[in-house]
């Protein structure tokens, strides 16, 4: 029997890191939406061992995939072996992005196990097994709109984004994580995001007042030889006009609210304004993604 889920990618509202921990990880402090970039999760209990296929990944020689450490952690608590797996993975986002491709990848193989093997597994449970792989996975269990504290898997669940289309835009280039944080463990970021004030305004359902708020402080600590991001960021701000000019970073790409109350017809004036080897070649038009419907047995 095959299994398939969709991994929605994710995107930062607003990061805010506010220390190194005494674990090695960051206290974060962070509002969080999936959107509806995603790649496809395929589960089918067959052949021998574990088995991933994806046409634009690789597991490097001599380690296990994300996926199988996942499996493994599931099936350990539950309290049975690993069945033979086949996982198939349609990858549509792109990795080093900062939109959580791989954790998403991760969470969607999580919901399908449950749904096969332990569909009475607690959603508080499932999300603690994906965190023994990452710290995004928790949130994209469950995906929405969310405020993570901690590593991120503390999650409280915030009213919904307004419906608006979001244009994602990615260099060619990528920046791991780790890379991110060593740069900012290095100094203090001049700009914090209003966290409080972004989370009114979704209480609102005011769309300018987080595109207002909008901040992520690793956009400070890019190196110079990173700087096409902002390069990017000037041909959103040039396109969209002055009033327009809420864009922030999210990792190693930009994203904007396009257009008139969110609708379509400004991302399309915004891709008739931009350069044609930006838009198409690194950027995504995109709408948001509400909560995935991941059920605890008594609800």
């Amino acid at each position: 029997m095959k299994i398939q889920e969709q991994a929605p990618a994710k995107i930062n509202l607003a990061l805010n890191i506010l220390g190194r921990r005494t674990d090695g990880y960051h206290e974060l402090r962070m509002v969080m939406q999936s959107v509806s970039l995603c790649d496809t999760v395929t589960v089918e209990e067959t052949g021998i061992g574990f088995t991933l296929l994806s046409d634009g990944f690789t597991v490097p020689a001599g380690k296990s995939s994300l996926e199988q450490q996942a499996a493994e952690a599931f099936f350990a608590a539950v309290g049975r072996p690993v069945p033979p797996l086949t996982v198939h993975l349609e990858k549509t986002t792109p990795a080093y992005a900062g939109l959580g491709g791989g954790s998403a990848d991760v969470a969607a193989l999580l919901r399908c196990l449950r749904q096969q093997y332990a569909p009475e597994m607690p959603v508080e449970q499932l999300r603690a097994v994906g965190l023994t792989v990452g710290s995004d996975m928790p949130f994209c269990v469950s995906g929405g709109t969310a405020l993570a504290e901690g590593r991120g898997e503390r999650l409280t669940a915030l009213p919904a984004l307004p419906d608006c289309w979001i244009v994602l835009c990615k260099p060619e280039f990528g920046i791991p994580t780790p890379a991110l944080f060593t740069l900012a463990d290095a100094g203090t970021p001049k700009n914090r995001p209003d966290i409080d004030g972004m989370i009114r305004a979704l209480s609102a359902g005011d769309l300018g007042g987080v595109a207002a708020r909008l901040c992520n402080v690793f956009e400070e600590f890019l190196p110079e030889e990173y700087h096409e991001v902002f390069r990017i960021k000037e041909q959103l701000f040039e396109a969209g006009g002055p009033e327009r000019r809420h864009e922030r970073l999210r990792a190693d790409g930009v994203w904007h609210f396009p257009g008139g109350n969110g609708g379509e017809g400004g991302v399309d004036r915004l891709e008739a304004a931009l350069s044609a080897d930006l838009f198409g070649k690194t950027c995504w038009r995109v709408g948001i993604k509400h909560r995935i419907s991941v059920q605890n047995p008594d609800t």
